[in-house]
């Protein structure tokens, strides 16, 4: 048997907003069923759905791993789309409590199997390092979100000098638009968008999932080009043509700004359009097509708006690595409070439970799979 693809997606981010969470979108809610994980840090929550993802791939079922931004090995949430049954992370900053208790939904307290009062004679320890946990990711959205102003000084640059040229652009997104979707068949009366990241601001820097999202599809339109020259905007309207002819999308959005989709994906065409741009620059493939934004703008010839434009890229970089170094201090500071749950932990029991939840997904398989 094959083993089956592993697509790697983020569902929430560190973003200019603080943390942005797409929890909603990572599976629906009348699913097959949905296990909700609790349990408190370094309790084995994570490795619990990875050994499960792990084992449905090696039978075969593609598995979606729904990576943590703030924990690089850390997992928020698996997804077993063939099956439409879901593990996720119920615990902060992403609370999830059931939706359709017991039909769809059912949590699994990991704090079962932990020992109270060995915790509890650590009282103190923990709640000044989850104290700290939360100081230091404050410091780290105050920078991101003046790496966001400063970003948002670079992308005006072509808009200000008005070097921008909108009928060039507009009849780009047109082109486009009708080379994607001209004589495609409507797929539904009533399309969905699927909305999450491909790529985090994480501890280790900004991460990129990208390949396993797009890398197996028929084709991708590759977008290039200056921040400021209309990426975001034309992956977006061509998002909006999507919906409107019918199509089921996907759209992943900037890791710094949620509100700008960067990446998008018509399953049923099996095609993507990425938005090739630090940090997720994408070699085409062949048969790809590239498309440059920068041929909707004209030269600006004056050099001290030129140089704004620089210092202010500069400005966002230093901002970005100061966040990103806070965000890695709160990492190893949550590393510290990992240290007093591990040892409180009974983890055979949490493997004889996992062996539990792993049996009734297999049921769930093979029920699905008759009918």
């Amino acid at each position: 048997m094959a083993r089956g693809r592993l697509k790697k997606v983020f569902p929430g981010g560190n973003t200019h907003k603080g943390f942005y969470s797409f929890y909603d979108y990572i599976i629906e809610p009348d699913a097959t069923r949905i296990f909700v994980i609790k349990g408190g840090p370094g309790v084995g929550k994570s490795t619990f759905m990875r050994k499960i993802g792990e084992e449905m791939l090696e039978r075969g079922y593609d598995v979606e791993f729904h990576c943590c931004s703030s924990d690089n090995g850390s997992l928020d949430g698996v997804v077993i789309p063939a099956i439409r049954v879901a593990l996720l992370d119920g615990t902060a900053p992403h609370v999830v409590d059931p939706k359709n208790p017991g039909a769809v939904d059912e949590i699994v307290h990991l704090g079962d199997h932990w020992n109270e009062e060995g915790l509890r004679a650590h009282r103190k320890e923990i709640l000044a390092l989850n104290r700290e946990v939360s100081r230091l990711f404050r410091r780290a959205y105050a920078y991101l979100a003046a790496a966001h102003l400063f970003l948002e000084e670079v992308r005006s640059f072509y808009q200000e000098t008005g070097a921008f040229n909108v009928g060039a652009f507009d009849k780009l997104v047109l082109d486009l638009a009708h080379e994607i979707f001209a004589g495609r068949e409507k797929q539904s009366d009533n399309p969905k968008a699927r909305h999450l990241f491909a790529t985090a601001i994480t501890p280790d820097g900004p991460v990129s999932y990208l390949d396993t999202i797009v890398g197996h599809l028929k084709k991708r339109y590759i977008i290039n080009g200056d921040d400021g020259t209309g990426k975001t905007t034309l992956v977006r309207r061509l998002m909006e043509v999507a919906l409107m002819r019918g199509f089921d999308v996907e759209a992943y959005h900037c890791a710094l700004d949620p509100d700008r989709v960067e990446h998008l994906v018509v399953p049923a065409l099996e095609i993507a359009v990425v938005n090739s741009v630090e940090p997720h620059y994408y070699r085409p493939h062949h048969g790809d097509a590239v498309i440059d934004t920068t041929m909707c703008v004209r030269p600006v010839a004056d050099e001290r708006i030129q140089e704004e434009r620089d210092n202010a890229r500069e400005l966002y970089r230093r901002c970005l690595e100061e966040a990103i170094d806070f965000i890695h201090r709160a990492k190893e500071t949550h590393d510290e409070m990992e240290k007093y749950y591990i040892p409180q932990m009974n983890f055979s029991e949490i493997e004889a439970r996992r062996q539990k939840v792993l049996a009734r997904i297999l049921e769930l398989a093979e029920n699905i799979n008759e009918e």
